[in-house]
């Protein structure tokens, strides 16, 4: 990408030019991401976790890692169809400002659509998913009351601490790409952003066995790895 053809050559040009060194870090920055993605998880939050949450006056959500947002959209229109979306604030942070800024679009490639589609049905949708967007050309564009309760910001989870209190973290697909310390390091950040008695979800190779937080949280659906606080 930079044309160079040594790795002192990039080390030089990224102390010397700030610009390098976002280009990197966006690059490092995995953007692997779909809507509904692993059904059965969104399933699992329709039928076990919303079902807790709907008397709660009011509800918060983190997306950590969020990417370009097709998650977030997809909790959006699930607690849209639970009924509990105008009292719900969804927090979608990334340390990725470019990958925000399109996730702030709400637009996606409509080439997407079938499998998104797919995934949305065994999620236990409960509408026509083409409900929700409108295409245009090649894209798709999510209807705008979808954002209205999305407050997306650049966040570091290694860096930055926590802004709030959660009834339901979501951090899926983050973990794995950090060693045992920085794991432990995000661990801490989510317990103590966490509510008591708040969900924690993590992705299908995640958990927090063997973290120091094991003990503070009970299995609450093993297989989808999602958790709850217990102390």
């Amino acid at each position: 990408m930079e044309r160079l053809t040594s790795i002192s050559a990039l080390q030089e040009k990224i102390l010397r030019n700030p610009g390098t060194m976002a280009h990197l870090l966006a690059d490092f920055s995995i953007n692997v991401t779909e809507m509904f993605r692993d059904p059965s998880f969104f399933k699992s939050l329709r039928t076990k976790v919303i079902p807790l949450l709907k008397d709660y006056p009011a509800i918060r959500i983190w997306h950590v890692g969020c990417s370009s947002g097709e998650e977030v959209y997809s909790m959006a229109i699930l607690l849209h169809e639970e009924g509990i979306y105008e009292k719900t604030r969804l927090y979608a942070t990334d340390i990725n400002i470019n990958i925000l800024e399109k996730a702030r679009l709400g637009t996606f490639p409509l080439e997407g659509m079938q499998l998104y589609t797919k995934n949305y049905i065994e999620a236990g949708g409960k509408r026509a998913f083409s409900e929700y967007y409108k295409a245009v050309d090649d894209k798709v564009c999510f209807h705008p009351f979808l954002q209205k309760n999305i407050v997306f910001a650049q966040h570091n989870v290694v860096s930055d601490h926590s802004f709030n209190e959660f009834d339901l973290i979501l951090c899926r697909n983050v973990l794995i790409y950090f060693n045992k310390d920085l794991q432990n390091h995000v661990h801490q950040l989510m317990y103590d952003s966490l509510s008591i008695s708040g969900f924690l979800g993590l992705g299908k190779r995640e958990g927090v066995k063997f973290t120091r937080y094991e003990n503070c949280y009970r299995e609450f659906d093993g297989p989808e790895r999602l958790y709850r606080k217990v102390k």
